[in-house]
């Protein structure tokens, strides 16, 4: 069923951007997601916000398995029940990544079922892992798009970068956009090859950008088994800090 979104509503003081009984009538399946979602929210004290959710996917070889099993579509499918408290559109625009920008697209609420594995499997072989190409495509699209809410980009990994300094360079770089960038890696999270994306996560402020403007939590190996609150937690565990140093910075309004 489609959402009619020909007439922006009125949302009272606190109220999420989408309602339980559109989300219920668009996305049943989704409804678990969406409430664990508003639990979050409200913990952390941005209900009523708004942003432009985005998600970007690795799909470097070694994510193969997660494509299979389904963890990616189970992540995009977390991502859209948390957009739909921040974003009225009921869309998720999504980056898919590896050596390059393997593709962009979108996962909607009426839309969704099925969806990244239709995505992912029409964009050819997997490649290496490059950050940043992915991390521009997302700026390029937020600053055409005009929007005035600020945006939070779910970033999906399970390793670091081939070109580290790129990636720190984008990073530091959109310090002064009003862009915050949650990472989340996919893998064991005491390996090294997460070492890159804690050093992103503790680049310092101001030697290296205006604001701390990057989060990264390890959901572990086996992603899809981590209980929805935590993921929720832990996806809301820095952007409320972010949120309140940006508008210090002059950043956001």
């Amino acid at each position: 069923m489609a959402i009619d979104y020909t007439k922006p509503p009125r949302h009272a003081p606190g109220a999420s951007a989408i309602s339980l009984e559109k989300v219920q009538s668009a996305a049943p399946r989704l409804v678990n997601l969406y409430k664990a979602a508003q639990v979050s929210l409200e913990k952390s004290g941005l209900s009523g916000q708004r942003a432009a959710v985005y998600l970007i996917l690795d799909r470097s070889r070694s994510m193969n398995a997660h494509y299979k099993d389904g963890t990616a579509q189970y992540l995009a499918e977390q991502v859209l029940g948390l957009s739909a408290h921040l974003d009225d559109d009921g869309t998720v625009p999504v980056v898919f990544f590896s050596t390059e920008v393997d593709g962009v697209s979108e996962v909607k609420l009426d839309a969704y079922e099925g969806r990244i594995n239709e995505l992912h499997s029409g964009y050819g072989a997997m490649g290496r892992t490059n950050y940043h190409l992915a991390m521009q495509a997302v700026i390029d699209h937020y600053t055409a798009s005009g929007a005035a809410d600020p945006a939070l980009v779910i970033f999906q990994t399970d390793g670091g970068p081939t070109s580290r300094t790129a990636a720190e360079h984008v990073l530091c770089t959109a310090a002064r956009l009003p862009i915050f960038w949650q990472f989340i890696g996919f893998g064991d999270p005491d390996s090294k090859q997460f070492d890159f994306l804690r050093k992103l996560d503790d680049l310092p402020v101001p030697a290296k950008r205006i604001v701390d403007n990057a989060g990264f939590f390890p959901a572990g190996p086996t992603p899809r088994e981590v209980p929805d609150a935590k993921i929720y937690a832990s996806l809301m565990s820095e952007f409320p800090l972010w949120l309140r140093a940006a508008r210090a910075a002059g950043i956001l309004r």
